[in-house]
């Protein structure tokens, strides 16, 4: 369908041309229900009328500076975020993958200030943080990694919700500066750490005067109930990292420190060209104040538990049932065998899902749908599932 795109994406055969709220229509004016996000990104839906003025409105105004010059709506979203995080500071980037660089880049700062030659980064198994070299390399997936060694050194990676491990492993390895986590695994298929797994992750760094550090990219912007996934335990991590979400759509990334990572990357240490443009800034704070004046944080924690208990009562018979999970519209259910197929057939029927790990259908469904569209998803999911 496409001779000129490096074939980096096994796409499926449709194409989208317009987008209202929780729907998208095709080329040939097929109607589809998302409950995909565009893989948690667009959390207020498609083509949102208050984003959109925000775009155009900016458009007509501004772009583009650099950041050679003060951006007042950098100015005003690093001060919304970290009124809202608790965090210190904001470096902008175009994209997680982005994010998490800056972050990587902080730790390792951070570890030759305490003259650290070789900082390491504890991560854990089954993660994902992103496609760049040093991302990949903090990623736990092997399969994402296969053809693109040789990697960087420095880090170590650990069983995901098991603190004994980075225990054990803290009395073998040496220079270890940060643990960097999500607080719920997405790519691997919603995977939930125990209540106390982040508290106790902050207490063993600061045991160690090692930086904690959260990868909140699709766990964050309300998705899980609170605007970030870890204020439930009300810890405040040294890094905090954001992205999808932010801009509905508008390419944004944030990394936010705070205590001992503040101020770790000074004047050349880091930059970005497009990190934090106007544009970018305009639709991320209009984002921030959708999500505030319609309580949808506390939409997305009510009705994702709505929805999980949905599911385990249209599945409670259904023999291949492993589990059903969520956190707030993270919302996970894992079969006992392969089901990749039901994305395909899932598209036929004017549905947007993903499959995670072979066998975990992962549901994201934007933040803004309404009861009807929530019970819509459970209803198709579930008789896919059924009839698989």
């Amino acid at each position: 369908m496409h001779n000129h795109i490096m074939p980096t994406y096994a796409s499926y055969p449709v194409r989208f041309i317009k987008g209202e709220g929780a729907w998208l229509w095709d080329e040939n004016g097929k109607k589809y229900l998302d409950a995909l996000s565009g893989i948690a990104v667009c959390g207020l839906g498609h083509a949102h009328p208050e984003v959109a003025a925000a775009i155009c409105e900016q458009a007509h105004t501004l772009l583009h500076t650099s950041n050679l010059y003060y951006i007042e709506k950098q100015e005003k979203l690093a001060d919304k975020l970290c009124e809202l995080t608790g965090m210190n500071d904001v470096f902008f980037a175009n994209s997680g993958a982005e994010a998490n660089e800056a972050a990587i880049k902080i730790a390792r700062r951070f570890g030759h200030s305490k003259g650290i030659d070789k900082p390491v980064i504890i991560t854990t198994l089954n993660s994902f943080h992103g496609r760049t070299l040093a991302t990949l390399t903090a990623t736990g997936n092997p399969k994402v990694k296969e053809g693109f060694a040789p990697l960087l050194e420095g880090f170590c990676h650990v069983t995901y919700n098991d603190v004994d491990a980075i225990k054990a492993l803290a009395q073998q390895q040496a220079g270890i500066v940060a643990i960097l986590v999500e607080p719920v695994q997405g790519e691997s298929g919603i995977n939930i750490p125990a209540d106390n797994y982040l508290s106790e992750l902050r207490e063993l760094c600061d045991q160690h005067d090692w930086l904690l550090m959260l990868d909140e990219i699709q766990s964050g912007m309300g998705r899980t109930g609170h605007f970030l996934a870890s204020q439930v335990s009300a810890l405040k991590p040294d890094v905090v990292t954001l992205a999808k979400a932010l801009g509905n759509g508008v390419p944004i990334g944030a990394c936010l420190s705070a205590g001992k990572a503040t101020g770790l990357l000074g004047a050349g240490a880091h930059g970005s060209t497009f990190g934090g443009n106007p544009l970018a800034c305009a639709a991320a704070l209009t984002v921030i104040d959708v999500l505030e004046r319609d309580q949808l944080m506390l939409r997305a924690e009510q009705l994702g538990k709505r929805m999980n208990d949905a599911f385990k009562q249209k599945l409670q018979h259904y023999a291949g049932l492993v589990e059903v999970r969520n956190k707030g519209l993270m919302i996970g259910i894992e079969l006992s065998e392969p089901c990749s197929d039901l994305v395909a057939q899932a598209l036929q029927q004017g549905l947007l899902i993903n499959v995670a790990a072979n066998k975990v259908i992962r549901l994201l469904p934007p933040l803004i749908i309404n009861d009807d569209e929530a019970q819509l998803i459970v209803d198709k999911v579930s008789d896919l599932i059924i009839a698989h």
